[in-house]
């Protein structure tokens, strides 16, 4: 099984998003059975706190669902436990790095690079946008689903 980490500052909007909006993709493809999906955090202000309720209420916006998600931490060892890290920006892949000391197998990613684009996922925490970080995590991982068809799986 392949197997995915959505990554965020928090772990409380974009990548609980990612994850959710990522698994319902999947299972409308067909590849539940060949994905494991999950998402963390690299800070620790967070720690076992549930989605965030705006992030909750946009996922519900597109019947979506979020249960049972609560904040955990990226840890160095999580490296040799999954195949693709994915942040949601700049900040997310540099703290990855740090986290992990290196990416010596090339694992991480910025999930905006599956959409052929540079740059970072809104961040609704800033910008109050849940709309716009959806659609943006949307459109990265349709492409990133493209990808791993293409390339992985």
């Amino acid at each position: 099984m392949y197997k995915i980490m959505f990554v965020c500052h928090g772990n409380i909007c974009r990548s609980p998003m990612a994850e959710f909006i990522m698994k319902k993709l999947v299972a409308d493809s067909g590849l539940s059975d060949e994905l494991y999906i999950a998402s963390s955090t690299t800070s620790t202000e967070e720690l076992g706190n549930s989605v965030y309720p705006p992030a909750k209420a946009e996922l519900a916006k597109h019947s979506i669902g979020y249960s049972g998600k609560f904040a955990v931490q990226l840890r160095k060892s999580d490296y040799d436990k999954y195949d693709l890290f994915i942040g949601m920006d700049t900040a997310n892949i540099r703290n990855m790095n740090r986290i992990f000391g290196s990416d010596s197998d090339g694992k991480i990613y910025k999930l905006l690079t599956f959409a052929g684009r540079g740059d970072d996922v809104s961040d609704p925490w800033y910008s109050r946008d849940f709309g716009k970080a959806y659609s943006d995590i949307e459109e990265g991982c349709r492409g990133l689903i493209k990808y791993l068809r293409e390339e992985m799986l």
